[in-house]
């Protein structure tokens, strides 16, 4: 019977080791997998990396090209403005509990409105005092949106080295 306990444990430990190196190859195989072979992960950004990426840019960019007089690129660079309020309603309906469309509109809606047609218009004055609107409605936002440490102001020199903000240059 003792023998018998033996091999018995022999057989165990036998499959015990089995078992483990099965698994361990298995883990190896999987960690080579590559990377590119892997199912995409949904973009999920924070608040604060979508207005990096999508807002500051175009605010900056529609300052710039209405400083220049650019009213083709300002128009351009101001849909795309609108645009990106638009994609991080959607993508972030709520913040901090607040309704994020309902605050871009509170903030922005009326100055908007006035930016557009001074840009329409051309109207270098009536530009500068409506951007000065927008802009003044965005920290007016942050401060609601408990971030009044966050101002925004106008551009003062472009960071974009590699885009011509005069008209008419090629």
């Amino acid at each position: 019977m003792h023998i018998r306990l033996v091999h018995f444990m022999l057989l165990a430990a036998l499959a015990g080791f089995a078992g483990m190196a099965t698994f361990a190859a298995r883990t190896a195989a999987q960690d080579q997998t590559n990377p590119a072979d892997a199912a995409p992960q949904p973009f999920n950004p924070q608040m604060s990396a979508l207005m990096s990426m999508l807002i500051q840019p175009r605010h900056a960019k529609v300052g710039l090209a209405g400083k220049a007089e650019n009213w083709v690129l300002a128009g351009y660079a101001y849909r795309e403005l609108v645009n990106g309020f638009g994609v991080i309603s959607r993508a972030v309906p709520r913040w901090k509990g607040l309704p994020v469309p309902d605050l871009f509109d509170a903030a922005l809606k009326q100055p908007f409105a006035v930016l557009d047609f001074a840009i329409k218009a051309g109207d270098t004055r009536q530009f500068n005092e409506a951007f000065g609107r927008v802009t003044a409605g965005c920290n007016a936002c942050h401060t609601t949106a408990d971030h009044p440490f966050i101002v925004i102001k106008a551009p003062d020199a472009s960071s974009f080295p590699n885009q011509e903000f005069q008209p008419g240059k090629r």
